[in-house]
């Protein structure tokens, strides 16, 4: 089972340094967000508003930030468990890609999606790019399946049902985000896996 951790923390880190980094990240910018007002606007996130509309960087800074600590413990806990595997499985830089990437593309879509309803937005999280991981993982189980086990890859189908009711059925939850980070890593971890040399290693 490629999710079930045995490592300890210091071997964590050193394992899986970019998910080390995300999780110190993820709680710094928590920390500073709420020692400073709990204004997400300021620190990054993504909304649709006119004055914000240029602002690029939001699509990247929006994935370091949340909003609350409910929200950043089920994140966190996600990206301590799950995503190792992936960061293993491609090395540090595609798997950095990958995730910032995946999130990217979800914050894009948000926006488009809201645009087009003529809501207003306002997003933060990493959700975009922990379900990007698991349409990487996707791919594997479709394509790569020497690469996962038969109990990872049940594993993976029941996060992923979860996961979809969850977005579609709690009106807080921006599920556009999620499928768009989703697609994106399917196809983004398709063409890592094409295009860059080849790190591959096997799972039982």
């Amino acid at each position: 089972m490629i999710f079930i951790r045995y490592e300890n923390w210091r071997s964590y880190v050193r394992s899986y340094p970019v998910t080390s980094l995300i999780l110190v990240l993820n709680l710094v910018m928590y920390l500073l967000v709420l020692l400073d007002g709990g204004d997400l606007l300021k620190y990054g996130a993504v909304t649709n508003g006119d004055e914000y509309a240029n602002q690029s960087w939001r699509h990247v800074a929006s994935i370091f930030l949340h909003s609350g600590f409910e929200h950043l413990l089920f994140n966190c806990f996600a990206i301590l468990v799950f995503t190792p595997p992936l960061e293993r499985l491609l090395g540090w830089w595609r798997y950095a890609i990958l995730y910032l990437a995946s999130g990217v593309i979800g914050n894009i879509l948000s926006v488009a999606m809201s645009n087009h309803n003529m809501d207003l937005l306002l997003t933060v999280g990493a959700s975009g790019s922990i379900y990007g991981v698991y349409g990487a993982f996707l791919y594997i189980a479709f394509f790569q399946r020497s690469l996962m086990d038969e109990s990872s890859r049940k594993t993976l189908y029941a996060i992923l049902i979860v996961g979809i009711v969850f977005s579609i059925t709690m009106s807080s939850v921006n599920w556009v985000a999620h499928f768009g980070g989703l697609i994106g890593g399917f196809f983004i971890y398709g063409l890592l896996v094409r295009l860059t040399p080849s790190r591959r290693k096997e799972y039982k």
